[in-house]
């Protein structure tokens, strides 16, 4: 090693009191609640951002949050903590009944407006306008995609994705609405414009009263109430509910329950609702 070069000091692991407070902050700041066991996953999303700005402790880290100055620093971090894994027809049957069950019973209306409301990078959002471009027929139809992260939201209005993530795109989807890159982006492919001016994404924290962005007739709120509390939940779901049109229907994911929150919705099958 040259005896000029730098030692890099190792970074202390996240201490008991530092996981306490993260967690009461992200919670307090977004609605989500870490379990315990998840102080690993706080030190590999996290560690990077330490060694960035050359600190060696999470407690000086988390001392930059709020610090004027530092605002980039404390959005990328609830970016890191709270950004899911998606990807293109996840959870494949809910599309199916998409198709089968309630586009058929919106097509005397003029416009079909669909809300993915944790739509992370885009993936799911991008589902759901190929399965409207397919089968809504010639009504209006539009999207909207919303994240607290909006860093993820970057990439889904780029709407550029690895050739990996084309693996549960069917092939005539693939060849319909995606465009295979070139050169330097030969191994990704970008969503075609046709569908994306029909897919809006805003940064929008579901905890926080919502802006005016109208009724929707299909809300997808997919593999998020697992990180929440049920005094969270019920909040949570009753505030998108409120932009659920009377009929319209409410997707949550098959690993998730709304057991032990009061709706208005009736369960038409498990995971999928319909606003009484």
């Amino acid at each position: 090693m040259n005896a000029s070069s730098p030692v890099m000091l190792p970074i202390r692991s996240l201490q008991k009191d530092e996981f306490v407070w993260i967690c009461r902050y992200l919670y307090e700041r977004t609605g989500i609640a870490l379990s315990e066991g998840k102080q690993a996953l706080v030190m590999g999303r996290l560690e990077k951002r330490l060694r960035k700005r050359g600190l060696r402790t999470y407690t000086d880290y988390f001392a930059l949050f709020g610090r004027p100055g530092y605002e980039d620093e404390t959005i990328i971090a609830v970016d890191l903590l709270t950004t899911n894994e998606t990807y293109f027809f996840r959870e494949s049957g809910h599309f199916d009944f998409i198709r089968q069950h309630i586009l058929p019973g919106l097509s005397q209306q003029r416009q079909i407006r669909v809300w993915s409301a944790a739509s992370s990078s885009g993936e799911e959002a991008y589902t759901l306008a190929m399965i409207l471009a397919e089968y809504a027929g010639e009504q209006q139809w539009e999207i909207l995609g919303s994240d607290i992260s909006t860093r993820v939201l970057e990439k889904a209005q780029r709407a550029l994705y690895p050739m990996q993530a084309a693996e549960k795109i069917k092939p005539a989807y693939l060849k319909k609405y995606c465009l295979k890159g070139r050169d330097e982006y030969q191994d990704y492919f970008l969503i075609d414009t046709t569908l994306r001016n029909k897919v809006e994404f805003r940064a929008l924290n579901l905890i926080e009263p919502l802006p005016d962005i109208g009724l929707f007739d299909i809300i997808f709120l997919r593999n998020v109430m697992i990180y929440f509390d049920v005094e969270t939940k019920q909040k949570l779901v009753q505030r998108l509910l409120d932009k659920l049109k009377p009929g319209g229907y409410f997707f949550i994911s098959h690993s998730e329950t709304l057991n032990g929150i009061n709706t208005s919705l009736r369960m038409i099958q498990p995971s999928v609702y319909r606003r009484e």
